[in-house]
């Protein structure tokens, strides 16, 4: 979905992500383009397979420019998260009694109180088929997992950093009713633009014969208002629907394609040939 705009004002905020021993540059542009989405800046990349700078990472963050330039590597994730004051572990597989277990909404909460006290967070990302270890995972301080289906649990690696960038952003709003963008402040259409609105379609219907037989318009008619008032019509799509009315109070059985129509080249083929006097042919 399209909506990059360079004019508005970069977020870039929050905790970081580390992804340990990520497999394709691919999958780590689309990481970054997922942090970039939602507000997040620092990717931090432990051993990665195919090595660091990566062209196809770049060209898979999708102009995340900033997440993927300024990205820094390690050797161990010791090292990546020696910082840190507070780490979060992300897997979808059962660790029954081995660390405290948050779903995201509780995580990125945490993460938002902690990052308001000025430390240091992140969260830690495993490799694109097998995940983190159980000695990567004792090196946080609580473990995230996603409610997902139990039959079909994995999640590609973008798709899992794209969910936490998400719940983190949303700790930031001040109401989940917000939004990055508004309609336009329209009109509200008055009840004489409604009025004129039902009298217009009322006339032209009945010039054309629509209620049939006669005794049942004074039903048809009170339906057709009852469809026309159901939407919150603003002033300008009520001139709109009568414009497209005005337009179709042109057409008739003789012009079915309008009064002044120009005559097109097949219905011209189709007139009766006059035959010219003299004409022998």
């Amino acid at each position: 979905m399209a909506g990059t705009h360079s004019g508005r004002e970069l977020i870039a905020e929050g905790p970081a992500i580390i992804l340990v021993h990520p497999q394709l540059g691919e999958n780590i542009g689309m990481v970054a383009r997922a942090m970039a989405n939602f507000g997040l800046s620092e990717l931090r990349l432990v051993n990665p397979r195919d090595g660091w700078p990566s062209e196809k990472a770049k060209s898979a963050a999708s102009r995340a420019d900033h997440v993927i330039d300024n990205a820094k590597v390690y050797e161990t994730t010791e090292e990546a998260i020696a910082d840190l004051n507070f780490v979060y572990a992300t897997t979808a597989r059962d660790r029954y009694g081995y660390k405290p277990v948050r779903s995201p909404v509780v995580a990125t909460e945490t993460l938002r109180t902690r990052f308001k006290a000025g430390e240091a967070t992140g969260i830690l990302f495993g490799r694109e088929r097998t995940g983190l270890t159980n000695e990567e995972i004792a090196l946080a301080d609580e473990i995230v997992t996603f409610p997902v289906n139990p039959a079909f649990a994995s999640l590609n690696l973008a798709q899992a950093v794209l969910l936490m960038s998400y719940e983190w952003m949303k700790t930031g709003m001040e109401s989940l009713e917000e939004t990055a963008f508004h309609a336009l402040p329209q009109q509200p259409a008055t009840k004489e633009d409604l009025q004129g609105l039902f009298d217009h379609v009322e006339d032209a219907l009945e010039a054309r014969g629509y209620f049939r037989p006669i005794a049942k318009k004074p039903k048809l008619v009170d339906n057709l208002r009852a469809v026309l008032t159901r939407p919150a019509f603003t002033a300008s799509e009520i001139r709109l629907v009568r414009g497209v009315i005005s337009c179709l109070d042109r057409f008739t059985r003789e012009a079915p394609r309008g009064a002044g129509a120009p005559v097109t080249s097949r219905q011209r083929s189709q007139e009766p040939k006059i035959e010219e006097p003299g004409d022998d042919s």
